[in-house]
C-alpha cells in the first residue's frame, strides 16, 4: 500500500486504498506527509488506512531525508519521483535499507543516481523520462527462506542446500549473524541475475551448542533494519544459545501485522522460555530446552512460522493457531517444511 501510494500520487484520478484487518493497523503518516509535500493531496483515518488519493500531474520534486530506516518509504518517494517535474532525492541517514527498488529501476534504464557509503545512502531519480521494460527473473525470497534456514541450523546433524536464492547484499544479514552464533553456513555460488545477486547457500545443522561463549548475544543498531523480517526467528534461535540473546532498536516490530514484539515474548514464554518484553525489543534466557504449547501468531505469517520451527526443536507437541495466516508471503510453507523434515 505505501509503495502503490507512491504510484497513484502522479496520477490525475481518484483512488481508495483499503486491505485486510492487519493492513488497516499500519501507520500511513510516513508516506502522507511527503506525498502531499509533492503536491498530491491525500486523506485516511487518524494515520491508518484507507488512504483516498487524488494525484498530481506531474508531482513536484523532493529532496527527502528519511526519519526511519523503511525501504517501502523510499521506494514510495522513489516512484513518486519517476511522477515528478524534475530530480527527486531520497537521502538515507537513519540507516541502509534494502536497495531493490534501486537495482530494478537501473535495469530498466531509468534515469537513477546513487551515492553510496558504509552508512548512508542518497538515491535520485529524474522524473518523467523514459524507460524501456526487460525480462525479469525474481530469485528465492531470502526472507521466506530464512525460516527454513533456521530450521536446518537447529536440528543436530542437518544439510540444507538452496539454489537461486536472492542474495542481494542488503538481505543477508541473517547469515553473518547465524554464522556469529556458530552456524556453519556456506555460499556455494553466486552470480549477477537481471541486477541482482543470485546464488546457492548450504546450511550445516549444529554439531555442539550454539555460541560457546556465555555472554548474551545482542542485536541493535544499523543490523536491526537489515534483520527486520528475521526478528522473531532469531528470537527463537536466541532462546537455544548460552547467555540467551537481547534485541534492542526494533520498535518497528510493534507496527508490522501484529505486534511482534508482544507477540514473540507471549508465544516464547508459552513453550516456557524466561523473556522481559522492553520497548523496543526482548531479551531472552538461554539455553533452554522448548516444550510443546498452543501457539497463537496473531494472524502474522512471520509469527506463525518462527513458532513453527520453535515446534520442530520443541519437547512435546505443539498446536499452532490460525496456520492458514503463513498464505501472505509464503502459502507452500508447510508443504516446503515438510519435505526437508525427517520423520
Amino acid at each position: 500500500m505505501r509503495m502503490l501510494a507512491g504510484i497513484l500520487a502522479g496520477h490525475g484520478f481518484n483512488s481508495i486504498l483499503t486491505g485486510d484487518d492487519s493492513l488497516l493497523a499500519r501507520p500511513m503518516r510516513r508516506v502522507i506527509d511527503p506525498l502531499k509535500t509533492m503536491g498530491a493531496r491525500i486523506s485516511s483515518d487518524a494515520d491508518h488506512p484507507p488512504l483516498s488519493i487524488t494525484g498530481r500531474v506531474p508531482l513536484e520534486p523532493l529532496v527527502y531525508e528519511l526519519p526511519i530506516a523503511s525501504a517501502q518509504l523510499k521506494t514510495c518517494l522513489l516512484f513518486a519521483g519517476l511522477h515528478a517535474e524534475g530530480r527527486t532525492e531520497v537521502r538515507e541517514e537513519a540507516g541502509l535499507t534494502r536497495d531493490h527498488t534501486e537495482r530494478m529501476l537501473e535495469w530498466f534504464g531509468a534515469a537513477i543516481e546513487l551515492r553510496n557509503d558504509s552508512k548512508h545512502s542518497n538515491i535520485a531519480v529524474t522524473g518523467r523520462t523514459d524507460f524501456e521494460g526487460r525480462e525479469v527473473r525474481i530469485p528465492g525470497d531470502f526472507s521466506s527462506s530464512a525460516f527454513l534456514i533456521g530450521a536446518a541450523a537447529l536440528l543436530p546433524d542437518s544439510q540444507l542446500d538452496i539454489e537461486r536464492l536472492g542474495l542481494n547484499p542488503t538481505r543477508i544479514q541473517l547469515l553473518e549473524t547465524l554464522r556469529a552464533m556458530g552456524v556453519n553456513i556456506e555460499i556455494l555460488d553466486s552470480h549477477i541475475d537481471c541486477n541482482e545477486l543470485t546464488g546457492t547457500i548450504r546450511v550445516h545443522g549444529v554439531t555442539t551448542s550454539l555460541a560457546e561463549s556465555g555472554a548474551a548475544h545482542i542485536i541493535d543498531g544499523p543490523a536491526v533494519a537489515a534483520l527486520i523480517d528475521e526478528l522473531p526467528l532469531l528470537a527463537v534461535i536466541g532462546s537455544q544459545l548460552p547467555g540467551g540473546l537481547i534485541i534492542r532498536d526494533a520498535r518497528e516490530l510493534r507496527f508490522k501485522e501484529t505486534d511482534r514484539i508482544a507477540a514473540t515474548v507471549a508465544n516464547l514464554r508459552a513453550m516456557g522460555a524466561q523473556v522481559e518484553e522492553l520497548e523496543d525489543g526482548l531479551q531472552i534466557g538461554g539455553p533452554v530446552r522448548l516444550k510443546g504449547a498452543r501457539l497463537d501468531p496473531r494472524g502474522d505469517h512471520r509469527i506463525a512460522m518462527a513458532f513453527s520451527i520453535a515446534a520442530l526443536v520443541a519437547e512435546g507437541d505443539s498446536e499452532l493457531t490460525d496456520p492458514e495466516c503463513v498464505a501472505v508471503s509464503f502459502p507452500e510453507f508447510f508443504t516446503c517444511l515438510a519435505s526437508v523434515v525427517e520423520k
